[in-house]
């Protein structure tokens, strides 16, 4: 093995740099990879070119990545569950493991939670990474391991879905159509939904949607978000069960409300602006539940067992590919929108 291992490096804004660290070796628990797949997420790029999201703010230089797969180069003191060879994909989040939301099985609320490429932590967008063992889920030999780089972002619609109450029967309405909008898609499918209905501004966007599965989508041209409710009405024939917001915009958020049925659900995926003005009345008095989500929690397995047993296809979402040694020119490509998932293969050739 090579001592050297390359990374993708966040210094400040607008400053990212391919640099060589030492090779990573692994603790107790963990596991040595060799990193395989990286997917850019929007927060990436939103580190890279502001420098923070909120609180978690870039304040030393930080590897960048977490929708990541690997193979197991190296096991550390007491991994059994693993073994050198095997293919995983990487759940970016170590949790403490003690506190109230750990052991309640909330630990994606995990105060301590150490999480990739969010600030102080690195993310694993290198050659070489370590992970905590029971934090790497081993692949089926028929799952790619570009697919299990995407368990990440397919995670984060099967909690939106939980969160919801997706099942059999459910009409739901999916506000954004850039990649978390779409992943919604395939689980609320997957979960039963018998109807699917997307909004976007982008009408490509609105296009891949269909092909994704969406039985319906209504291009937005207005701030109005009770005409847009309207047409989204007049489009699925009835207000729907659920609603997933994934675009953070107020306008969108807006349109949650006013859209879905009396007794229904709003789930709130995407972030936007700190303070929103929302129809809370409106709400309130027609039982509309307004749930969050952040990140995910125990959907690992989910994911995983929806793309081994077929009854989700993540490959479509893959639209750019690079090698490690063009990471810049990957982040360039996914500051400008080019694409949905732009993915990163971080092995020599």
């Amino acid at each position: 093995m090579a001592d050297i291992n390359l990374t993708a490096m966040l210094y400040k804004t607008d400053d990212l740099r391919m640099e060589d660290l030492p090779v990573p070796k692994p603790g107790p628990g963990q596991v040595q990879l060799s990193m395989q797949e990286v997917g850019i997420c929007g927060s990436d790029v939103h580190y890279w070119t502001h420098g923070r999201i909120g609180d978690f703010i870039v304040k030393a230089p930080m590897v960048l990545g977490h929708e990541a797969s690997g193979i197991v180069s190296e096991l550390g003191q007491g991994v059994t569950s693993l073994k050198v060879g095997d293919r995983v994909a990487i759940e970016p989040g170590v949790p403490c493991r003690m506190c109230n939301y750990c052991k309640t099985g909330r630990y994606n609320l995990c105060l301590d939670m150490k999480f990739c490429a969010t600030p102080p932590y690195h993310g694993n967008l290198a050659r070489y990474y370590v992970h905590d063992a029971d934090f790497c889920f081993k692949l089926p030999d028929h799952v790619s391991l570009e697919e299990g780089a995407l368990l990440e972002p397919l995670s984060v619609g099967v909690h939106a879905t939980n969160r919801a109450g997706v099942g059999l029967g459910s009409t739901v309405l999916i506000c954004g159509a850039g990649p978390i909008g779409l992943v919604n898609i395939l689980t609320a499918k997957a979960k039963g939904a018998s109807v699917v209905c997307v909004t976007d501004i982008d009408e490509s966007r609105l296009q891949k949607a269909k092909e994704l599965g969406a039985d319906y989508t209504v291009k937005v041209t207005s701030r109005d978000a009770q005409q847009t409710a309207q047409l989204v009405e007049e489009a699925m024939g009835e207000k729907p069960d659920i609603t997933i917001e994934c675009s953070g915009a107020p306008s969108s958020l807006q349109t949650a409300i006013y859209a879905t049925k009396s007794g229904g659900v709003v789930v709130l995926v995407g972030l936007g602006q700190e303070h929103v003005e929302m129809p809370v009345v409106n709400a309130g008095v027609r039982e509309v539940d307004i749930r969050g989500i952040f990140r995910y929690v125990n959907c690992y397995p989910t994911a995983l067992a929806m793309v081994a047993s077929g009854k989700v296809n993540v490959k479509p979402l893959i639209t750019h590919k690079f090698k490690l040694e063009e990471s810049i020119k990957a982040f360039e490509a996914a500051k400008r929108g080019e694409g949905i998932k732009i993915m990163i293969t971080c092995t020599r050739n």
